[in-house]
């Protein structure tokens, strides 16, 4: 976990704008225009948008060749774990900060807050639990025999 400021940092950044203005685009559509919920307007955001994150990071962030199977359910896992972090942690906080202001200001102000607190931990666990940088780490650095 040494090098976490590295080319795939920079890569996984690239890839989470094109993530970022899809699902801005969907999240807020959803709930200002739509009239979603909070939790739906999220949800359809990381919905669609962990779709295209998978495929962009596995074949340009992480160039992962491992299985596709086993990658995709611990990216499943990952998002799950992420998004209810996330907005579990920014909804309340957003709350508590933004007491005076409207339920629709504070939903989006926490929709915002979300997406970074998620960009962070979905790095993370893309980086060390999804694609298993450590497992390579530890293979590249055996002796060779």
């Amino acid at each position: 976990m040494s090098n976490i400021i590295d080319k795939k940092l920079l890569k996984f950044v690239l890839v989470g704008i094109v993530n970022t203005l899809v699902g801005t685009a969907i999240m807020f559509g959803l709930y200002n225009l739509a009239g979603c919920s909070y939790w739906v307007s999220s949800a359809a955001n990381y919905v669609i948008g962990s779709i295209l994150s998978y495929v962009l990071n596995k074949k340009f962030t992480f160039q992962h060749q491992g299985q596709i199977a086993q990658s995709a359910l611990r990216f499943t896992g990952n998002i799950a774990v992420c998004y209810l972090l996330a907005y579990g942690i920014a909804k309340p906080a957003v709350r508590a900060i933004l007491t005076g202001a409207t339920q629709q200001v504070q939903e989006n102000i926490a929709m915002l807050a979300g997406m970074i607190l998620f960009t962070g931990f979905n790095y993370l666990g893309q980086r060390y639990f999804v694609f298993g940088e450590k497992n390579e780490e530890k293979t590249s650095n055996r002796p060779q025999v």
